[in-house]
């Protein structure tokens, strides 16, 4: 009598967890495309920064009015120095 009984139906847990399956690897194959599409959008903007940091740049104009002298015509004597911060110590 115990081996003449039939076994439970679980066909319907059987497509549910096919199911569960598809949909979490669907996420997963999402967010893979996603992903590399932002991938590949931030190598293309580090490949236009490198690109231009490469290109070279021409200095802009100097403006000079008529018997001034530039900065750097000057001697190192009369350049400014910075001026210097002091430090102290806080009890």
């Amino acid at each position: 009598m115990l081996l003449q009984s039939t076994p439970p139906d679980t066909s319907t847990y059987m497509i549910a967890g096919y199911v569960f399956f598809a949909v979490i690897m669907g996420i997963y194959l999402a967010s893979f495309i996603l992903r590399r599409r932002n991938l590949e959008q931030d190598l293309r903007t580090l490949e236009s920064i490198q690109a231009e940091s490469r290109a070279p740049v021409a200095p802009p104009p100097a403006k000079v009015k008529a018997g001034a002298k530039s900065r750097s015509a000057r001697p190192a004597a009369k350049r400014a120095k910075p001026a210097r911060r002091r430090v102290t110590r806080r009890k």
